[in-house]
C-alpha cells in the first residue's frame, strides 16, 4: 500500500462532509467526481479505514489517499514548449488537438512528467497538474501547478478573476472595430469582448477577420459559441460554425496568446505572450493570393 497524500483535519474543516473536504485538500483529487471514484475504489482512508462520502470531519482525523487508478503513471511523449518555470508552476504552449486531461492516454497532463523539472518543495505534486482548461482543439498558453500550495493559490486566483487571458482567432465574416458578446450559455451569464486586428478578402468566405478575444467569464466553449452567435464563427469550427463555409482538415483557428497573473507564492506579476502559429499566416496569405488571382 503506497500513500500518496496525507492530511490531518484542522479546526477550520470540522463539520464538513468528506465529499466537500477532500477536493479542497487533496491536490491529486481536485473534483468531487474524482473523489467519488476514489471512494468507490477504497483509495481514501480516514484513520486507516476506508472512508465514505458522508463522513463528517472532526479535528485530528487523518485523511490518506492511496496510490491507485486515480494517479496516472502513463507518460505521453510530445514536444511541449515551456515559456516559464520555477519551483511552483510552469506555463507551457499547448499544441492544438490534444485534450488537457481526461481518461485517454494522449493528454497534456500525461505529457508533463519528465518534461518539467521536479519541484524540491515539501508539498511537490507527484504529477504536475493543469489549473485551468483549454479546448482540445485550442492551442496556446496553459498554466501548470507543481506544488499543492501553488495549485490551491492558483485556483483562488482564477476563481477571483485575477487572471487576464487573451486569445486570437480567425473568424469568417467582417466585424466592427471592437465589441462585446454577452449571449447566455446554458442559461448562465457570459461575456466576451473582441478587437479587430486585420481583415483579409476570401473567395470562399467573403472576408476573414483576425480578432483578439478576451473572455470575461469562463463558460465551456465560450469564445466559439459567442463568435458563432455574433455571426462570425471561428474558422475551422465544425461544431458551432457555418457548415457552408466550414474549413475542413486545418484545425481550429483559435489560440491563447497572452496571459497575465500574479505569482501564486511571491505575488509578482507574470506576463507572457506568444506569436501566432505559422498555419494562421499561411491560411490568411493563401486566401489573399487566391482572391487577388481569381476575385
Amino acid at each position: 500500500m503506497i500513500i500518496r497524500e496525507t492530511h490531518r483535519v484542522t479546526q477550520e474543516f470540522v463539520g464538513l462532509r468528506l465529499q466537500e473536504y477532500a477536493p479542497q485538500v487533496l491536490t491529486l483529487l481536485p473534483t468531487r467526481s474524482g473523489v467519488k471514484k476514489a471512494l468507490k475504489r477504497q483509495e481514501i482512508l480516514i484513520d486507516g479505514k476506508p472512508a465514505t462520502s458522508a463522513r463528517i470531519m472532526q479535528e485530528g482525523m487523518t485523511l490518506e489517499l492511496l496510490e491507485g487508478e486515480s494517479i496516472s503513471s502513463r507518460i505521453y511523449r510530445i514536444d511541449l514548449p515551456i515559456l516559464f518555470e520555477d519551483e511552483y508552476l510552469a506555463i507551457i504552449n499547448k499544441p492544438a488537438g490534444i485534450p488537457v486531461s481526461g481518461n485517454q492516454f494522449k493528454t497534456i497532463q500525461n505529457s508533463l512528467v519528465g518534461v518539467l523539472s521536479p519541484s524540491t518543495q515539501e508539498d511537490a505534486l507527484p504529477i504536475p497538474l493543469p489549473v485551468h482548461r483549454l479546448d482540445a482543439l485550442t492551442s496556446g498558453l496553459l498554466v501548470i501547478a507543481k506544488t499543492g500550495q501553488a495549485r490551491r493559490a492558483l485556483g483562488t486566483i482564477f476563481e477571483e478573476r485575477k487572471v487576464q487571458k487573451f486569445y486570437q482567432a480567425i473568424v469568417i465574416g467582417e466585424t466592427k472595430d471592437k465589441g462585446d458578446m454577452n449571449f447566455p450559455i446554458e442559461g448562465k451569464e457570459s461575456l466576451s469582448s473582441y478587437t479587430r486586428i486585420s481583415t483579409t478578402p476570401s473567395l470562399k468566405s467573403g472576408t476573414l477577420t483576425l480578432l483578439e478575444l478576451k473572455p470575461h467569464t469562463g463558460r465551456t466553449h465560450q469564445l466559439r459559441i459567442h463568435c458563432a452567435q455574433a455571426g462570425f464563427p471561428i474558422a475551422g469550427d465544425i461544431v458551432y460554425g457555418d457548415k457552408e463555409h466550414t474549413i475542413l482538415h486545418k484545425g481550429l483557428f483559435l489560440i491563447a496568446t497572452k496571459i497575465t497573473l500574479p505569482h501564486p507564492i511571491s505575488e509578482e506579476e507574470i506576463s507572457l505572450e506568444i506569436t501566432l502559429p505559422k498555419k494562421f499566416e499561411r491560411y490568411l496569405s493563401g486566401e489573399k493570393k487566391r482572391f487577388e488571382k481569381w476575385g
